[in-house]
């Protein structure tokens, strides 16, 4: 009995072993290469897949999703004799698994591998400045050739990307000076033109407010004036409307000798000869004021000199 048991233990393992291998359960995005006796039969699609046990085996199982592989620096030399390292990630997705594990023995490397020579072949037409300043150029050229190149493996290039363009040391030195240089540059320009526009706003204000401070002065010069001469006029038409004698007059020339004679510095008085005119007929007004008109009072007493005889000249011949 006991080798009756193991038989049968060892054919129920086989039936499991052999179910095992019978049936293949595929991921979703996923797709598995199958070989009968070492040749391509047909590839597994995901689901639930049915294969004959012990004649095929499964050769490759391939993720078609999108993948992303980074590649390490590189150096790459430019138009203008300079080496830059350049890091590149690479966007690519499987479209076929039999292409992917049979037209290519590792499709990773040798992606890897084109995308370095192509790289080297568009740099070095590139001067350093543009390399720096022509990412998306470079990446579309890029592209255009991994994808021309990787169809045929069953390999689709989505997008290529440049992390970083590394240049030498010294160049970058160099660029930081500049980059330093300019900016100082563009904030002393903007400095001279803040004091530049602020001078310019600064004289424009001085301007107008000397204009305003001149028409100011000449419109209060021109209403004093026209108010001394109101005032003139005023008098003018006073005096004729009063009718003023000689007497008036007389007594207004004696009201100014007080102001004249005002001050330290007045040592001359002038008189003018009509006064002596007006005087007279201020006399007989006095007089008739008290005792000093009848002529015995002690008061003072105002006599007019006579003038000069004119002298006359001879005539010229």
């Amino acid at each position: 009995m006991e080798p009756i048991i193991i038989v049968l233990i060892i054919l129920v393992v086989l039936v499991f072993i052999a179910l095992m291998k019978t049936v293949q359960v595929i991921p979703q995005a996923s797709a598995a290469i199958v070989e009968r006796f070492g040749r391509y039969t047909r590839t597994l699609n995901a689901g639930l897949n049915i294969v004959v046990p012990f004649i095929d085996s499964i050769r490759n199982r391939i993720d078609l999703r999108e993948q992303v592989v980074p590649f390490p620096p590189q150096p790459v030399i430019t138009q203008d004799n300079l080496v830059v390292n350049i890091d590149t990630v690479i966007y690519y997705q499987v479209t076929d698994a039999r292409a992917a594990t049979y037209e290519v023995s590792s499709f990773i490397q040798a992606i890897e591998q084109l995308t370095v020579t192509t790289l080297r072949n568009i740099i070095g037409g590139m001067d350093l400045e543009r390399t720096l300043t022509s990412r998306e150029e470079i990446n579309a050229a890029l592209r255009g050739v991994l994808d021309e190149a990787t169809g045929k493996w069953g390999i689709r290039v989505n997008r290529v990307e440049l992390k970083a363009i590394e240049p030498p040391t010294s160049i970058q030195d160099s660029m930081e000076k500049q980059m330093r240089a300019d900016r100082d540059k563009r904030a002393a320009i903007l400095t001279a033109e803040g004091i530049r526009q602020s001078q310019i706003l600064t004289a424009e204000g001085e301007k107008q407010s000397a204009i305003l401070r001149a028409e100011g002065e000449a419109r209060a010069a021109a209403l004093r004036a026209e108010g001394e001469a109101q005032a003139i006029r005023t008098v003018f038409e006073s005096i004729h409307a009063g009718d003023a004698d000689e007497k008036l007059l007389a007594y207004q020339y004696l009201q100014m000798l007080p102001k004249i004679a005002e001050g330290d510095a007045n040592k001359l008085w002038i008189v003018p000869s009509e006064i002596g005119d007006a005087l007279k007929g201020l006399s007989g007004a006095v007089g008739n004021l008290g005792p000093m008109g009848s002529g015995g009072g002690s008061g003072p007493r105002i006599t007019k000199e006579s003038p000069r005889p004119r002298r006359e000249q001879p005539p010229i011949d």
